[in-house]
């Protein structure tokens, strides 16, 4: 999410050409095309359908590959696959985007994870590893390689993210049984699929007199930072900073918002907690019905 900055100038985009799969993905919360206004962000929104895609490739049943010497587990060990953790930190390093991989003890020093992220015109500036009782924590502080700055775009941090459930999907196909993403592009989906009604949770509290604090559980589908972050922005509320966690089928997200400079009243609150329920609880509209 971006962060304000003293040297900057707030930029906007325009939705007025977004793709239909995006205001559909919006529904009826989405408000004439007009020009919103997102942090320092200078480009226009992605087709939706193509982010959610282009960072995921369908895995062979056979799939054998080894990411610095690991070898994913077999179906059988499904029952002691532990839960894989994506986090990605706005908040803790103001010059730096924070990145969190834990998969239990199974994960290596993820170079191929790395390279892939330098493909997408990113930095590792430092990693670390460090061990507690949940596992390995692989945690790489990442900048843009052409700004050296943190990434606040919300569609590049959806890349990231998909870009390193792709590889433990790849490099441990195990653990897509424990990943939404991996009713499709994994070896063995989800044997429990969550129920969103159940898993959806939202609640908004004030973080100080400028700022409120959004906190959303919900079941994870690839593309649903961006989405958050559009229906968030259609309401003119901003989004400053934040962390999005991807707890095995689960995503945790925490957003700084606010109104204006202000932490957003009740009413405000609640048309936000509303139309963000209503959205992530709607069933899917395919396609080909438009």
């Amino acid at each position: 999410m971006a962060m304000a900055s003293a040297s900057g100038s707030a930029l906007c985009f325009t939705d007025a050409s977004s793709s239909l799969a995006l205001r559909r993905d919006c529904g009826a919360l989405c408000l004439p095309p007009r020009t919103v206004t997102f942090g320092f962000v200078d480009k226009s929104l992605l087709n939706l359908e193509r982010l959610r895609l282009s960072s995921l490739k369908p895995r062979a049943s056979n799939a054998t590959a080894v990411e610095n010497g690991k070898q994913g587990e077999s179906a059988a060990d499904s029952d002691k696959v532990p839960t894989p953790v994506v986090i990605i930190d706005q908040d803790s390093d103001p010059d730096a985007t924070v990145l969190e991989v834990t998969f239990g003890d199974r994960l290596g020093a993820l170079l191929d994870t790395m390279n892939a992220l330098k493909n997408l015109g990113l930095n590792v500036v430092k990693a670390n590893v460090y061990l507690d009782s949940s596992g390995k924590h692989n945690k790489f502080a990442i900048t843009k390689a052409d700004s050296g700055r943190k990434v606040e775009d919300p569609e590049l941090l959806e890349a990231i993210r998909l870009t390193v459930i792709n590889n433990l999907l790849e490099f441990h196909p195990e653990s897509s049984s424990q990943l939404a993403m991996g009713a499709a592009f994994g070896v063995l989906p989800p044997t429990e699929p969550i129920d969103v009604d159940i898993a959806t949770h939202i609640t908004i509290e004030d973080d100080g007199p400028n700022r409120s604090l959004l906190y959303i559980e919900t079941a994870d589908r690839p593309g649903l930072l961006v989405e958050l972050v559009k229906i968030i922005s259609d309401i003119s509320v901003a989004v400053e900073s934040g962390e999005f966690d991807t707890e095995g089928l689960l995503a945790k997200v925490k957003f700084h918002v606010s109104y204006r400079n202000k932490a957003l009243i009740k009413p405000l609150q609640q048309v936000l907690a509303n139309s963000l329920r209503y959205f992530l609880r709607r069933p899917s509209t395919d396609e080909s019905s438009f």
